[in-house]
Order: C-alpha cells, then structure tokens, then sequence
C-alpha cells in the first residue's frame, strides 16, 4: 500500500468528481484511482493507466523556455533533466530514474503546461470531502463511487475508505472490471452496497485482443459476486467492428440470465465516444484505435443500441437499457 511522508496509507487518485449521477443511484461523489492492469482499445482515461504518478504536457499552455523555463529551473538533474523543448515547444515528459516523484517542474510552471496525474491522499482526506455533499447524498439516495483505473489495484486502501464511509452511513459504491485476485474483491465487497462491473466480450481470446487480458477471470468474479449477493449493474461499452456484434451480445445476456440471474439490477449497453485524445497526446501516447477511427453517426449507434435492447430484454429477460441515464431499480 501506498503511504505519504508520515507513513499514513493512501490511495493514489487521479480526479475527484462531485455531483455525477450516472454510475450509482442519486448524486454522488466519485473518485477516480490510478493504475489499471487492463489496456482498452477505447479507454478514454489514459492517465489512469500507469499505477505511479506521471506529467502531463499541455504544450499550447506553454509560455515557452526562453519567456518562462521554470521547469527547467526547478529541475534538480540539470543537464540530465527529462523536460525537452523542440523550437520552443515543451514535449511530454518522460518519468524515468531520478525524475520519479519530484515534481519540481510542474509546481514552478505558472502557466499550468505541467499537469501531475496522480495524487496521494488520505482516508480522512478523502472522507473530508466526501462528507461535504451528506445532505446531497440523504436527499437523493446518493453516495459514493470508487472508479478508475482499477480501484482493485489498490484494493487493501479501497477496503479502508469503504469501512470509513459504512461507518459515515455512506452508500457505498465500487466501479471494477474485476480483474484480481477473488481474495482481494471479497475483501472490498464486504463494504460495498453495489457494484458496476462489465463485460466487453464473451470469447476470452477476442477479449485479450481488446483489453491485454483474457476475460476468464473477470467471469469467475462476477459469479463470486454474484454468490455473496451483491447488487450489480454490469456495462458493455458497444464499440463499432470490435464488440459490438449481435453474437457477442446474445452471449452476454445468456451468461447474466444462466449464471448470474437476479444479481443484475441493470444492464447497459454504453455507446462509444472517442475521447480522452487530446489526455494522450499530453503523455504522448497515440489514441490506441488510431487518430482516424471515427465513429457511427448517432443515429445509426442509437437504433443499432436499441435493437440491441429489444434482443436482451424480449428473448433473455434481462433488464437492458441503452446508456446509463435510465434509474436504477431501488
């Protein structure tokens, strides 16, 4: 587990949301962790990939190294620094070595072209701002979400703020792809009202091909929550020429009705957005379906998710829904 300067265990958090209304019943407060063991072809979120801190570059932001060069300043390895300007532009930097945890350069830059993904906090600074929106919370059945990343990569913290937040009289709710160990998801799901989890495909080889991992694991652990009785809302993001086959689908509904069963509060057939590009470009990653992957038009992705709807509602008996703005069953 991670721990801050005094030996306080944190969790590493790359965003906190307020006020999010579409993963969890009624408003809620989401924080998002780093780190995820899974490489989506669609992820949106690529700053959460990494489980350690990282900067992101915002080049237009950039005053430039002749105007500012305060990152260059404030870096301690001098001729050795990762911060690199090519005519005048500040490229992404690369945290290797003896750049890792410093962060120098990103605190001295006036003009925010440094970003620092990742931050350490606390249980108590967590639940300092957790506790602010109760009243919101109270008001609209809401609480908190537990998201990604992968929460599970930092399971043994998750475990800790959900024991904060049962004892807070919090809802309590955890986002996963469920990718580990089961030892480590019972640990967590003691402490959590409901869980959104989801399945991108049903053949374990194309689900590699999409995500890096084979899905049998993930399977076994929606079954396992299924068994200790656990809420759950299960996604599949609907991704034109890669999952989004009629096959593909049928077989999804199949395994919620045969082996999860009333478990499934709802199923949500997710339309694919291209986002989180310009959150690559800051790492210099390339956008892994390709800068000219385009999207469907809405019309055709909305009929093509409503028929889908139909199938898994009318032939499996499965609450489907297109999207996740529908509310969830009480």
């Amino acid at each position: 587990m991670i721990t801050n300067g005094a030996g306080q265990p944190c969790g590493l958090v790359t965003n906190i949301q307020k006020y999010t209304i579409h993963d969890g019943p009624g408003i809620r407060t989401e924080i998002f962790f780093k780190g995820c063991p899974m490489h989506c072809l669609w992820c949106s979120n690529p700053e959460t990939l990494s489980p350690r801190q990282q900067l992101g570059v915002y080049p237009k932001k950039c005053l430039g190294v002749e105007k500012c060069g305060y990152c260059l300043k404030a870096c301690p390895l001098g001729a050795e620094t990762p911060i690199r300007f090519e005519e005048g532009q500040l490229q992404p930097v690369v945290m290797t070595g003896a750049c890792r945890d410093c962060l120098a350069c990103a605190d001295a830059c006036p003009a925010k072209a440094l970003m620092v993904w990742g931050k350490k906090m606390t249980v108590d600074e967590l639940m300092k701002v957790i506790v602010e929106d109760r009243s919101f919370y109270a008001r609209t059945g809401g609480g908190v979400t537990l998201n990604g990343g992968e929460v599970m990569l930092q399971w043994e913290f998750a475990e800790l703020l959900l024991q904060a937040c049962r004892q807070a009289h919090i809802h309590t709710c955890v986002e996963s792809a469920l990718y580990c160990p089961p030892e480590h998801l019972e640990r967590v799901l003691k402490y959590t009202d409901l869980l959104i989890t989801d399945i991108k495909h049903m053949d374990t080889d194309v689900h590699k091909a999409l995500t890096g991992v084979g899905n049998e694991r993930i399977l076994d652990n929606i079954r396992l929550a299924a068994r200790m009785g656990m809420r759950m809302v299960v996604r599949t993001p609907v991704v034109p020429d890669r999952n989004n086959s009629e096959e593909n689908i049928r077989a999804i509904a199949a395994f919620l009705r045969d082996e999860v069963g009333g478990a499934v509060i709802q199923y949500q057939l997710l339309p694919y957005r291209k986002m989180g590009t310009e959150k690559y470009e800051t790492l210099g990653m390339p956008y892994p379906l390709g800068e000219d992957y385009k999207p469907p038009e809405r019309a055709e992705w909305e009929a093509r998710l409503l028929e889908l709807k139909r199938i898994v509602r009318e032939e499996y008996g499965v609450p489907a829904e297109a999207g996740s703005s529908q509310k969830l069953p009480v």
